[in-house]
């Protein structure tokens, strides 16, 4: 079989999946991206006549619109404490699982590893009763040292800090699944030279572990970023945005003008906006990447 016949086989095994993404992805999306600039809402569904072309107008309310700004913020105050704290408790735990001096690695995987593929609204609903302000297990072990009980999902100080935590626990597991790889690949040669030279073990860690890591960290950080601005089941469970809109985040403003107001234009806008947001960030990450190389 010659480069021609092999470069032909080799579409013809990858037509079926690459037409499956282009009719239920790009075509989706490229749909969006259009009726970003139209008006298309609920009496659209009953009547297309009534779609109007307007332009840019869905993306200059959009920015004029204070509850997007607050949406913005929460969505960023969340990625900022969110994600550095998931990756640094998932490369504790990778470390932890990777030391010589730890047993039964497995079943501390296994268990580190549970709540990752656990339905995260179940998630939600139990972390709910655990910050019940009067059943919850949290208050019950703070009263202990006589403080008062604190309405951790219902004060606009402590919701978002309350799902910031949820959602590391909820999450971290896949990182460290991540790390512990990227640990194992690092040659051990380089850990005896070290400590041959009298390292200590912080030297290592900080002159071996982080520079040999940085691909993996990087990798991680990008895609716990992208999960984290779609933050969405979690406020829209445990609190439905609130209080006072304290943990409405971008994903669940879209959705809330999507489908709860049918301002399906107004909403694809939001969408676009939060990927080009996405994209920055990616880009970014990347760039610094390079820098640090």
């Amino acid at each position: 079989m010659n480069f021609k016949q092999s470069t032909t086989a080799a579409y013809i095994f990858l037509a079926p999946a690459l037409s499956a993404i282009f009719v239920f992805f790009f075509l989706p999306v490229i749909a969006a991206f259009i009726i970003s600039f139209t008006d298309f809402d609920i009496y659209t569904l009953g009547d297309i006549s009534t779609l109007r072309f307007i332009g840019i107008k869905n993306y200059i309310q959009l920015f004029d619109d204070p509850l997007f700004f607050t949406a913005l913020k929460n969505t960023f105050y969340f990625v900022i404490m969110a994600g550095p704290l998931s990756i640094a408790v998932s490369l504790g735990a990778a470390l932890l699982l990777n030391s010589k001096l730890v047993k039964f690695k497995s079943i501390f995987r296994l268990s580190y590893f549970i709540p990752v593929v656990t339905t995260l609204v179940a998630v939600a609903i139990v972390w709910r009763f655990i910050y019940h302000p009067r059943f919850g297990i949290i208050n019950y072990l703070i009263s202990l040292f006589s403080i008062a009980p604190i309405d951790w999902l219902g004060e606009t100080s402590t919701a978002m800090p309350a799902i910031v935590l949820m959602s590391i626990w909820k999450n971290f597991g896949y990182n460290m699944i991540i790390f512990v790889a990227g640990l194992q690949n690092i040659p051990e040669d380089l850990y005896e030279a070290a400590s041959i030279e009298g390292a200590s073990g912080w030297q290592k860690f900080k002159s071996i572990t982080i520079p040999m890591l940085a691909p993996t960290t990087v990798f991680i950080s990008i895609i716990t970023m992208i999960g984290y601005f779609q933050l969405f089941a979690e406020p829209y469970i445990m609190t439905q945005g609130g209080p006072l809109n304290s943990t409405l985040s971008i994903v669940q403003f879209m959705y809330q003008e999507g489908f709860k107001w049918w301002n399906m234009g107004y909403s694809a806008s939001i969408a676009f906006v939060l990927f080009f947001i996405i994209m920055i960030g990616t880009i970014i990450q990347l760039k610094f990447q390079k820098n640090t190389e």
